[in-house]
């Protein structure tokens, strides 16, 4: 059995410009974003002919593709969605999204969800035509530059809405020749023309909102609730927290509201050389010492 015969880019395979001429011209940063060009070549048959020639092979059992198909341009032509659900999905096939908000992933480079549910669409409908029962895995990535708290929060709310529970959840983290790694340390965008009117990126760095992004994709984990919390009353969807469907964590239990209220109870704020006289509190035995004392007067 071959267990993975996708490699970076699955359905790829010997896809090309259709144009010479514009070939020769193009000065597109990419041929499938921010749509995919007209000139592409998305006729997927030498990819199908291909996988139909592995199969035949001597002691082949069976070929999987695991990743990497490239879920927008399948879409271009189902007949390969058709092929790869009949012959080469054990039970689950990985696909990376990223996101579902146009802000991160445009500046991923990624096409918007019209395509994933599309692909959907298509690959359930020709998993059960051949009488199997397969689903996709989805990945996304938190705290990329270009994600805001908001977009973050609508990705949640997503995953709640289609039963999505991540176990495993990834942090962006910078990499060596990556226009991320480009946005991440200048907070600019790197597609455009670069100079002081470049286009601002923003980039979640502190720990505290990465630990929030983080959190966010695995809304479901009760020890991640105070954290989201904290973080809906402070951008106003405090309707976001409760009991209804469509709310994204539950309200604190009374055990949880008693033990917040006891660590308040235990907390001071601390004094430092910055704080103002006026705040701190003095003790009875201090604030005498420094009364001034009224002179008494003297006869002759």
């Amino acid at each position: 059995m071959i267990s993975d015969l996708g490699g970076p880019t699955a359905n790829m395979y010997m896809l090309r410009c259709k144009s010479p001429r514009a070939e020769q011209t193009c000065r597109r940063l990419s041929c499938v974003y921010p749509d995919i060009c007209p000139h592409m070549d998305t006729n997927h048959e030498p990819t199908i002919n291909l996988y139909r020639h592995a199969r035949e092979l001597k002691g082949i059992k069976k070929i999987l593709i695991a990743s990497g198909v490239r879920y927008d341009i399948a879409v271009e032509d189902p007949r390969y969605i058709k092929e790869l659900a009949t012959h080469h999905v054990g039970g689950y096939l990985k696909i990376a999204p990223e996101h579902t908000e146009e802000g991160p992933l445009s500046k991923m480079m990624k096409p918007g969800m019209g395509s994933y549910d599309r692909f959907k669409e298509l690959f359930d409908t020709y998993s059960k035509q051949a009488g199997k029962e397969q689903y996709l895995i989805p990945y996304f990535i938190s705290a990329h530059p270009g994600t805001r708290d908001e977009d973050m929060v609508n990705l949640a709310l997503w995953l709640k809405k289609h039963r999505f529970r991540l176990d495993q959840v990834q942090n962006f983290y910078p990499s060596p020749l990556a226009n991320s790694t480009t946005m991440y340390y200048t907070g600019k965008n790197p597609l455009g023309k670069i100079g002081y009117k470049s286009e601002e990126v923003v980039v979640p760095k502190g720990d505290k909102q990465r630990r929030l992004h983080k959190a966010l994709l695995r809304y479901h984990d009760p020890a991640n609730w105070p954290l989201i919390r904290q973080a809906l009353e402070a951008m106003g969807k405090k309707h976001l927290i409760g009991s209804r469907r469509d709310c994204l964590v539950p309200a604190p239990t009374l055990d949880e509201m008693r033990e917040a209220r006891r660590q308040n109870r235990h907390t001071r704020p601390a004094l430092t050389k910055h704080t103002p006289i006026a705040h701190q509190r003095q003790t009875p035995a201090a604030a005498g010492a420094k009364k001034r004392v009224k002179p008494k007067a003297v006869s002759r």
